[in-house]
């Protein structure tokens, strides 16, 4: 469930979540604390989501964030039909790499052609979503782990394989030395059911600029 506000919607379960994490770690009530307005929230649209999360694959939100204005230039209207009738050249002289350009595209044709059931989404178990999307070209885990995040708004999503995520737990829970995966999915087992929650706070400790897709 969420709450609307404006254009956007915030998870309802987020106040429960941070006051639960604080209770049970020290160091997570003090990032809580350290962002008071900070907060999940989606824009709604799936299309634009996946498109999004494609474009910031392995580059810095800036420069996502710089080639995602060029693309909405070009576009104007980000819909699945629009981004179908574009071809890859157009899309690539918006900054995307040639791979990402045809990923955007194949993204698209799921969409127009009824191959991936969005409507379905919300009522679908994590991992059923993150099959049915890991089938498009392009997506992989972590992007799928990112559509939970920030469109369905799941809480207790623990996308492991991000560097971010990685860097901001070794930072502040094993005094900036490297651990294995193993060690850090044990200690996000520490906020389950409010992994989402975690996560998004362990990121604003290393760049307090609210991201969205």
């Amino acid at each position: 469930m969420s709450v609307q506000s404006g254009e956007v919607s915030i998870p309802e379960y987020w106040a429960r979540a941070t006051r639960a994490l604080s209770r049970k770690d020290q160091v997570m009530a003090g990032l809580i604390r350290a962002y008071p307005e900070a907060t999940l929230f989606s824009r709604g649209d799936p299309f634009q989501t996946l498109f999004r999360s494609i474009v910031g694959q392995q580059i810095s939100v800036k420069a996502a964030d710089s080639v995602w204005a060029r693309v909405c230039d070009t576009v104007k209207v980000i819909t699945p039909n629009a981004v179908y009738e574009k071809e890859v050249d157009t899309l690539r002289a918006c900054g995307l790499s040639q791979r990402k350009a045809e990923y955007a595209r194949d993204l698209a044709a799921h969409f127009v052609h009824g191959r991936i059931h969005a409507r379905d989404w919300p009522s679908m178990p994590d991992e059923v979503v993150i099959t049915e999307l890991t089938a498009v070209r392009g997506i992989g885990r972590w992007t799928a782990e990112m559509f939970l995040i920030f469109n369905l708004m799941r809480p207790d999503v623990f996308p492991l394989d991000d560097i971010g995520l990685q860097k901001a737990v070794w930072q502040h829970y094993f005094s900036g030395k490297k651990q294995p995966l193993s060690v850090l999915r044990s200690q996000g087992e520490a906020w389950a059911p409010w992994r989402t929650v975690a996560t998004w706070y362990l990121w604003r400790s290393l760049d307090p600029v609210v991201v969205s897709y």
